[in-house]
């Protein structure tokens, strides 16, 4: 169980924005969660696994990134990305005063692809990593996939995917995983899609982070 509240703290550089989910029994650890690119905070994926962290004792900050604080509807442009990266970088900072035990980040689609070019780049922020329906390409594009910075990593890593994803197929993903220098484990969810399936079953995200917890020591 958990208390869930309105979040937000300014930064000198900016605001973090979103929900915080309070577990009853802390652990002392903590995870920022991050929105795809049509979303929000307010996202079902999300909602499912910061109840499940929460649920586990991990305090979940659930965000608003900056393009989405910028503007209420619409994707991101490409110009957003790097304010994006700053945003989560942010947002564990602001997390860290609260959590002194672990702090892992994690993200579904452009969130997820945020998230993990920022561990690519800087991994002390965070113990792990937790991929939402990673993008690994545009529907119907497998030639271009946006993997170059993931077998960088070496932050452990629980990947979620959907069986029908448009975005990647299962052994695309896990091509991409036996790349990867950290420790991985993906997590299928059978008969979903890009959603996960979360507005109508959200069983996938108590596996998604027992896995995490589990990898992440």
């Amino acid at each position: 169980m958990s208390d869930v509240e309105a979040f937000e703290e300014r930064e000198a550089d900016g605001i973090v924005r979103g929900r915080l989910h309070r577990p009853r029994l802390p652990t002392g650890d903590g995870v920022v969660l991050a929105h795809g690119a049509g979303s929000n905070c307010e996202s079902p994926v999300l909602r499912a696994v910061a109840t499940a962290f929460a649920a586990h004792g991990v305090a979940a900050l659930r965000i608003d990134l900056p393009f989405r604080q910028g503007r209420v509807n619409g994707p991101p442009s490409p110009t957003w990305a790097a304010r994006d990266r700053e945003g989560l970088r942010r947002a564990l900072g602001v997390l860290a005063r609260r959590c002194p035990g672990r702090l892992l980040l994690g993200g579904h689609s452009y969130g997820g692809r945020q998230a993990s070019m920022l561990l690519a780049a800087a991994p002390e922020l965070a113990r792990g990593l937790l991929l939402l329906a990673y993008p690994l390409h545009p529907p119907g594009r497998p030639e271009r996939r946006r993997a170059e910075h993931l077998i960088t990593l070496r932050v452990p890593t629980v990947f979620v995917h959907g069986t029908r994803d448009p975005f990647g197929r299962l052994d695309e993903i896990d091509e991409v995983l036996r790349l990867m220098p950290a420790p991985t484990r993906l997590v299928p969810v059978r008969d979903t899609g890009h959603d996960l399936g979360a507005r109508k079953d959200g069983a996938f995200a108590t596996a998604a982070v027992a896995e995490l917890l589990a990898l992440a020591g």
